[in-house]
């Protein structure tokens, strides 16, 4: 089940350095936003999430949040972070992955995932090529689909 594993794992986004992404080989960084950046839907970011973003892109890399959600509910968030946004990503597919690498010219295995789920973040990010950090949820989940897969997650977690 190595496309379900993680090459990293965190507690949180702000608690991945420049250096971990370094480490890595990443040029670009695939940010999830639900549950990674903000709650489930919301438009404000967690704590100290603007200041990492700050701080990552003074470490030279790039930036962008790929969701599967729609361009509405991404599009006033990526800005407020001042970031680029993938919408309608259909993760786990590489679509999604695919559309934001071209957008900055960076190869897959120049990029790194930073998401909440295994069955999209972690699975599109392996299927893709990049390094796939895997962060804890940190709110509930208000969809009935991703309420099921995370009980699924705990037998792999």
């Amino acid at each position: 089940m190595s496309v379900l594993k993680a090459d990293y794992r965190f507690e949180k986004i702000t608690d991945i350095t420049a250096e971990d992404l370094k480490k890595a080989g990443a040029k670009l960084v695939l940010l999830d936003a639900d549950n990674t950046l903000s709650l489930h839907g919301s438009q404000e970011p967690f704590s100290g999430v603007p200041e990492w973003i700050f701080e990552i892109k003074k470490s030279g890399f790039e930036l962008i949040i790929i969701s599967n959600n729609s361009r509405e509910r991404i599009k006033p968030f990526a800005e407020k972070l001042g970031l680029p946004f993938v919408y309608k990503s259909a993760k786990p597919l590489p679509k999604g992955f695919k559309k934001a690498a071209e957008k900055f010219g960076i190869k897959p295995e120049e990029t790194a995932v930073i998401g909440d789920q295994l069955f999209t973040d972690v699975l599109g990010g392996k299927i893709f090529g990049s390094k796939v950090f895997l962060t804890e949820p940190l709110g509930p989940e208000t969809d009935f689909f991703i309420k099921i897969k995370r009980k699924f997650e705990k037998f792999i977690r």
